[in-house]
């Protein structure tokens, strides 16, 4: 097995377009060696020379050393050198088990690994006979693997999520959050809603760069709701830019909350099933705002959603034309391949379409506007998102 390197040397992700498949694959395999060494060969049989009465001869031993068999041990001793252990000694044992348990390199590689899952659409095969899309499926694939073996790893005792900063610019200032994004997992479907998409991201940036086009206006006591939080990303930016608007979370990101505001701030995380939801307090007030990103991966889960965000955003006032209500701002990446293909469509199916979710006979949700959004080039994303589409709704008659 060729010499393993530490994780904190693998390939800068900022260059990603700088190496091959080749070179991600190999630094992928150095991983898994790492932290999931293939099993051991069995013991290399050795030559050792021993003095008998007579003619001398060659007897063949197995070795009992477990340290693999460096090659050196393998080359015929004189008879001076018939000490075996000394002979297949290495500490390279020791060194990959202390290797192995930094917490540093470990934070690291599920740290690089995230980000490649990200940003492996930038990697171009070096080889044209190579189809691209399908060396980066194959990488994909490997990578998220690995980070499930991670994940499948944890215990009570261990905690091997990664922290991402982010800071985005806020009328020449910066608005920075801290979230711990755990490694994915493909045993448990809910680990989607401990990473931060790009769709949340992209949405986070542009709400802090014009907050008032999302309807968020200093000096107002308003009511944020972010449905289908996951990490908390747009409740935290939101909360960082108008410390006097309260803001509930329909997911448990208390880690995230803590982090980001360890003294208790006027944002809240709750549980809220949107396909039986029960309206109880943080949830049983209007609010003026909902913000989601990222949140439909099933043919009900807009509808789902529309009914949650129909009972519990703010009605237009008696004179709609300056009172319109609230407003729900949704933005959701275009897929143009995998198992969540055309997710983004039923958005405009079920906002655009008039049926019995409609709150009265003449009130209901509808789409106001909506936006494409280009894909992003800066390692925002995953490589199955061709774009996105953000949504603006509110009440219409």
């Amino acid at each position: 097995m060729a010499p393993i390197s530490p994780p904190t040397s693998l390939p800068p992700l900022r260059r990603l377009a700088e190496y091959s498949v080749a070179d991600i694959s190999k630094a992928l395999r150095g991983v898994r060696d790492l932290y999931w060494p293939p099993p051991p060969p069995l013991p290399p049989r050795l030559l050792i020379p021993t003095r008998r009465r007579g003619r001398p001869t060659i007897s063949r031993i197995y070795s009992d050393d477990k340290i693999p068999d460096s090659g050196y041990a393998s080359a015929a001793v004189s008879d001076d050198e018939c000490d075996v252990e000394e002979a297949v000694d290495s500490d390279s044992s020791d060194y990959l088990d202390e290797l192995r348990a930094d917490p540093l390199e470990r934070t690291f590689a599920i740290k690089w690994l995230t980000e490649l899952i990200c940003r492996i659409d930038q990697l171009s095969p070096d080889d044209a006979t190579i189809d691209a899309d399908e060396a980066r499926d194959n990488l994909l694939d490997e990578a998220t693997a690995i980070l499930a073996q991670f994940s499948r790893q944890q215990n009570d005792d261990e905690d091997f999520d990664v922290t991402r900063s982010f800071s985005f610019p806020a009328d020449g200032k910066t608005v920075d959050i801290e979230l711990n994004d755990a490694p994915l997992s493909t045993s448990d479907h809910t680990s989607v809603g401990l990473q931060s998409w790009g769709s949340a991201i992209i949405l986070a940036e542009r709400l802090c760069a014009d907050p008032a086009s999302f309807n968020l206006v200093a000096g107002q006591p308003l009511r944020v709701l972010e449905l289908g939080a996951g990490t908390g990303l747009l409740s935290l930016a939101v909360a960082k830019l108008f410390p006097n608007m309260t803001v509930p979370s329909s997911r448990n990101l208390a880690a995230n909350l803590h982090t980001n505001f360890p003294v208790p701030a006027r944002v809240s995380a709750a549980e809220l099933d949107w396909a039986r939801p029960t309206f109880d307090a943080p949830f049983d007030a209007p609010f003026d705002v909902v913000l989601a990103a990222d949140v439909v991966y099933h043919p009900d889960h807009a509808r789902w959603i529309r009914g949650c965000v129909a009972h519990m955003l703010r009605r237009p006032g008696p004179d709609p034309a300056s009172d319109p209500g609230g407003i729900f701002h949704l933005i959701i990446p275009v897929r143009t391949s995998g198992r969540h293909e055309g997710m983004n469509r039923t958005v405009d199916e079920v906002f655009r379409h008039k049926d019995n979710d409609s709150v009265d006979a003449v009130l209901r949700l509808g789409i106001l506007d909506a936006v494409a959004i280009e894909r992003q080039g800066t390692g925002i994303g995953r490589m199955d998102e061709a774009g996105y589409r953000l949504f603006k709704i509110g009440w219409v008659s």
